[in-house]
């Protein structure tokens, strides 16, 4: 997962200054404007993706320091690196104030372009690398969860004639019973990828997810679908009739971590019956000539 480009908040009452951080930073970075300490907590609490602020200090009605202490109130946005940035508010004092309501660091103006763009530059990719690795931690979390579920599961329907496929949050299938590969006519471990390519659920190139499929509805909108028949050819070139059915997994905290996937074989279920059907029409046959036999 690659680091994206950061967005940068700056906040200044003054359009000159404002357009002055976007000719240095603009090239590098998204930077969001707000004129006010009120319109930048108003963006706070519409963006979770601010990785840092430049404050202003000396603004109309909410200055600079105010307006940090009220971000750091945000339990969003406590997070985010503010640095103060101030033509006036130069004295040590002052830079103490800023340090104790929550900045990171101070700059007076002017101030050297290239040294703003190093320091914004070390700031936003701790708070970006952060993200990072929360993001991965929490896709570990779910990878856990989804084998967890997924075992219980598996454990609980092994017994049934019906085979359970588990997918991730992109429907790649991750496990699958004994009885999928012997629906699909396949002994030795075949590649989880393939299972979703004879299903017709993903491309025959096993790269795109496609739309349509009861395992897109379920990873993608949380979507169950019940007893769909798919026509579909084995791993041996024969053909099969089965029904699937695809729901949603959830983990914790409620967002889709994979999909559960049924399958059953419609046309062995087809079979025993007409074997079954020819079984007692024979033994109805058998009975009516022996009763014939009897009689002569």
């Amino acid at each position: 997962m690659a680091l994206r480009k950061a967005n940068v908040l700056a906040v200044d009452d003054k359009r000159a200054n404002l357009m002055g951080l976007e000719a240095v930073l603009g090239d590098e970075y998204n930077v969001i404007f707000a004129n006010s300490g009120e319109e930048s907590l108003e963006v706070l609490a519409k963006r979770s993706d601010v990785d840092l602020i430049l404050m202003d200090v000396q603004m109309p009605g909410m200055d600079g320091f105010e307006t940090a202490q009220r971000i750091k109130e945000i339990p969003s946005a406590k997070a985010i690196p503010i640095i103060f940035v101030t033509a006036i508010y130069t004295e040590d004092p002052f830079i103490k104030k800023g340090y104790e309501v929550g900045g990171i660091d101070y700059f007076s103006k002017p101030f050297d372009p290239e040294i703003l763009k190093l320091k914004v530059a070390v700031y936003s990719s701790f708070r970006l690398k952060d993200k990072l690795l929360r993001e991965r931690e929490l896709r570990v979390r779910e990878s856990e969860e989804l084998i967890s579920v997924g075992r219980k599961l598996s454990a609980m329907l092994e017994s049934l004639p019906v085979g359970v496929l588990i997918a991730d949050a992109e429907g790649r299938i991750c496990q699958s019973t004994e009885e999928v590969s012997r629906i699909l006519n396949t002994s030795e471990a075949a590649d989880d990828d393939s299972y979703g390519q004879i299903l017709g659920w993903w491309d025959t190139a096993g790269k795109t997810l496609k739309t349509n499929g009861p395992l897109a509805r379920a990873v993608h909108s949380g979507e169950s679908s019940q007893s769909e028949r798919l026509e579909i050819r084995r791993f041996n070139g024969s053909t099969k009739t089965i029904v699937a059915s695809a729901s949603p997994l959830r983990g914790l905290q409620g967002q889709i971590v994979g999909a559960v996937i049924l399958i059953q074989d419609v046309t062995e279920a087809r079979e025993i019956k007409e074997s079954l059907h020819q079984r007692v029409t024979k033994l109805l046959s058998l009975g009516i000539e022996l009763e014939e036999s009897a009689i002569t």
